[in-house]
This record gives C-alpha cells, sequence and structure tokens, in this order.
C-alpha cells in the first residue's frame, strides 16, 4: 500500500475536466492507498464553510466517500483555501493538519507544508497572506453574501494573474534560507510542499553541514500529479 500527496489542484468551474480526473482518481488509485494527504490550493477559491458551489459539493462528496471507504484523507490548507474550517472538514471527511506538520514517513520525521511560507522574497504575497490569516478579517469577510464573497475570490484571482504575470521568476520560488531553518527547526532532513509549482526533488544544505531532501509537487493545471511513496521508495508521476 501507498501514501498519495498532491497539491496544487486548483479546482475550477473553467477546467471540468480536471475535476474528473480528481474524483477519478479517488475512485480508483486511492481507493487501495494507506492514506491520501491534500497540501493545500485543492480549489482555485474557497470562500466558506457554506460555499454552496458545484466543485465545493462535488470535492466533499468524492472525499468523504474515500474515506468512508477506510482511507484516511488529511487537508493541510493553501494560499487558495486558507478558509476551509472544521464544519467543511467534516463534510468531506478530511482530518485537518496544521501547517507546517510532521509526521513519521518511510521511518523518517518528515516535514509537511503547503509552501508559501517559504517564499520569503515573495513581499507582496506574505503581506496580503497576513492580512487573510488574520481572524478579525477572516471573521469580517465570512460574514459577508456568498455572492460578494464569490465576487472578491474573482477579483483576487485576477489580481493574483496580473502580479504572478510581471514579476521575476525567482520571486515565486522558495528563499533556501527559510528551507534550511525551517528543516533544523522541526527536527528533519525531508520535506514536501507544493505552492511553487516546480515538481522535483532537490537537495538543501542544512546548518550541520548535511545535506537534506526537499520534495515539490506538481499542479494539476494540465494534468494529474501525485507523489507515490511505499516500500519500493518515493516516486512523483502522474495521474491516468
Amino acid at each position: 500500500m501507498s501514501l498519495l500527496f498532491l497539491s496544487d489542484l486548483h479546482l475550477d468551474p473553467e477546467r471540468p475536466q480536471i475535476t474528473a480526473l480528481f474524483e477519478r482518481f479517488l475512485a480508483t488509485e486511492a481507493r487501495g492507498a494507506e492514506a491520501v494527504y491534500l497540501l493545500g490550493d485543492l480549489f482555485e477559491a474557497f470562500i466558506g464553510d457554506d460555499d454552496d458551489g458545484e466543485i465545493a459539493t462535488r470535492v466533499a462528496t468524492a472525499t468523504r466517500a474515500l474515506r468512508d471507504s477506510g482511507v484516511p484523507v488529511f487537508f493541510q490548507r493553501g494560499n487558495r483555501d486558507f478558509l476551509v474550517g472544521p464544519d467543511y472538514a467534516a463534510k468531506a471527511g478530511w482530518t485537518l493538519l496544521p501547517d507546517p506538520a510532521v509526521i513519521l514517513l518511510a521511518g523518517e520525521p518528515t516535514l509537511l507544508l503547503h509552501g508559501d511560507l517559504l517564499c520569503l522574497d515573495d513581499h507582496a504575497y506574505q503581506a496580503f497572506r497576513r492580512q487573510v490569516r488574520d481572524p478579525a478579517w477572516q471573521q469580517g469577510f465570512l460574514a459577508q453574501p456568498l455572492a460578494a464573497r464569490r465576487a472578491f475570490a474573482a477579483q483576487a484571482r485576477k489580481a493574483s494573474a496580473a502580479a504572478q504575470s510581471g514579476r521575476e521568476e525567482s520571486i515565486g520560488d522558495v528563499t533556501p534560507a527559510e528551507v534550511a531553518r525551517l528543516m533544523a527547526l522541526h527536527g528533519v532532513r525531508r520535506m514536501i510542499h507544493g505552492h511553487t509549482h516546480r515538481p522535483g526533488v532537490y537537495p538543501v544544505a542544512l546548518p550541520d553541514g548535511s545535506e537534506g531532501q526537499r520534495i515539490v509537487l506538481g499542479d494539476w493545471y494540465e494534468q494529474g500529479s501525485v507523489l507515490r511513496v511505499d516500500a519500493a521508495g518515493f516516486a512523483l508521476g502522474g495521474v491516468a
């Protein structure tokens, strides 16, 4: 049996084929997994636990069915779905994880996180993150009608796309010193994250002079991507 790690699906009504691919994955390969870990940005936008939109409803139905089949589903909030709360998590059958979180993986402590905390050079995003993670801001936002929240999310997506098109490529990647600092802080030599859309396995120079490992998950904009961990090792690959 394998452990499956996914992130950055960015499920959206404009890409119905990706939602269908995710549902098919949950109903097939994932049914034979030991557990499934969703490390944030499952949604292109999530506007609250009371979201009655098609994508939120379909995802909750599909992941709850997986959990009910006996496969635990763990979820870590990303920068697109930071408003996921306990009500939706219960509906979807998820166990919520803090960001970051340490799990024992293949006999070694491993740090899991969405990845946006690592991108310290993206100053505009980090300022936005501090704003929207503030409990008072979230309370005020969630008090608005669904229509107003949907309009805000649509505008935020446009602003994000415009900002990304005009910035240096390196700004959206991790800050190496922060990667090493967090790994040392949590006493791990392996990290798994998403967010940067740069899938691969990268070496990390740790403060004690040793080398660690950073595994970056792929996004689902064009095709599925999953990290499979089993007795044979670690494999980043696609989804049929």
